[in-house]
């Protein structure tokens, strides 16, 4: 039997949420330093919230596989061409 999502652990069900809460946003602000001593809680701006997009390594093996490869199909002709007929 499987375990209901309710029971899980918090680490577990944390992900990316596009809103923020109020206390967030204002930690956002002062981080950003667009926050304002005195100001009240309500009416707050926007807060850009974005998932760091994590960027893909270059594939270097690729590129070596292309050097590789050219060597290689250059040896397997002259092999075929050594083939006695019959």
């Amino acid at each position: 039997m499987s375990t209901d999502k309710s029971l899980k652990s918090k680490s577990t069900l944390e992900r990316h949420r596009n809103v923020l809460t109020r206390t967030e946003r204002i930690a956002h602000m002062k981080d950003v330093g667009t926050w304002e001593d005195g100001r009240g809680p309500f009416c707050l701006p926007k807060v850009a919230h974005r998932k760091a997009a994590v960027g893909k390594k270059e594939k270097t093996k690729k590129a070596e596989g292309e050097a590789g490869a050219a060597p290689a199909a250059g040896a397997a002709a002259p092999a075929a061409a050594e083939k006695p007929k019959k």
